[in-house]
């Protein structure tokens, strides 16, 4: 290329190639900054785009394990009172087999009947008192709950409510039974033994909701765990290797400074010709 002193050929090169690799250093070091190779639109819109969407996705699994956690804990208290209830039952079957005993005094039967009474009672403070946050499955108002299982809120996980509050479809024993008298002792025996055995029935569905719970949580945590996972996979720079090139880069732009100051020179060394 013949010399000139209006056009520096080789210095636009230089610059060019400066420039170039100014860029690329800022693209480095914004790697580095922020640990992201793909930290917006720009800097691969396919990528970023599945990235936000993956990234929306794991966090609304956040509002799904919440719920789930949610129901446990209902099933949880739930089931705390569903035993209190039981161990209440058992002891009204003692009582109630102790009023059959036709060997004992009509004052100690009404004893027994004092004791029966205020047990019977219990059940209905137990059952009522068996709300986490406003909800129960085993009092007198209680009703299934829908746990979220995904992040869509169209799957849920149903626990059936399971009433255990006095005269309810489980619990056969009434606020009015009682075992005052032998015939009254009877029939109150066969309604707990009843009682017992639909408690127990349940509880044991109470339970195995709690269970399915538990292991769609568990499952929950993994899903987001690996969601997260490969949303790094696709968006996390590679840090060892953005080092060593941040290296390659700063030495390549020294050479670059340092061959654009020997072109910028050119036009200088013309005016040797002339001497």
């Amino acid at each position: 290329m013949p010399a000139s002193i209006n056009t520096n050929y080789a210095a636009m090169l230089a610059a060019q190639n400066v420039n170039s690799t100014t860029e690329a250093l800022g693209v480095v070091q914004q790697r580095i900054a922020t640990g992201l190779k793909v930290s917006s639109a720009k800097d691969n819109g396919a990528i970023y785009g599945i990235a936000l969407r993956q990234q929306a996705t794991s966090q609304s699994l956040n509002a799904v394990r919440e719920s789930l956690q949610r129901a446990q804990s209902v099933t949880d208290v739930s089931l705390a009172a569903g035993e209190t209830i039981t161990d209440l039952l058992v002891q009204m079957k003692e009582k109630a087999l102790a009023s059959i005993d036709t060997t004992i005094s009509a004052t100690d039967r009404q004893a027994l009947n004092t004791d029966f009474a205020a047990l019977r009672n219990q059940i209905n403070q137990a059952a009522n008192n068996s709300g986490f946050n406003g909800t129960s499955l085993i009092n007198s108002t209680a009703v299934q709950i829908n746990a979220l299982a995904d992040d869509t809120g169209r799957s849920t996980i149903t626990i059936a409510a399971q009433r255990l509050s006095l005269g309810s479809t489980n619990v056969t024993v009434q606020t009015t039974t009682t075992i005052g008298t032998i015939a009254n002792a009877s029939a109150a025996l066969s309604r707990v033994n009843t009682t017992i055995s639909n408690v127990a029935l349940a509880l044991s569905r109470i339970g195995t909701g709690s269970r399915a719970l538990a292991n769609h949580t568990i499952f929950i945590n993994k899903l987001q765990d690996a969601t997260d996972a490969g949303v790094g996979n696709i968006i996390d720079a590679d840090l060892a290797k953005e080092a060593s090139k941040l290296q390659s880069i700063q030495a390549k732009q020294q050479l670059g400074f340092q061959a654009l100051a020997i072109a910028n020179q050119g036009p200088s060394n013309l005016l040797s010709l002339f001497r």
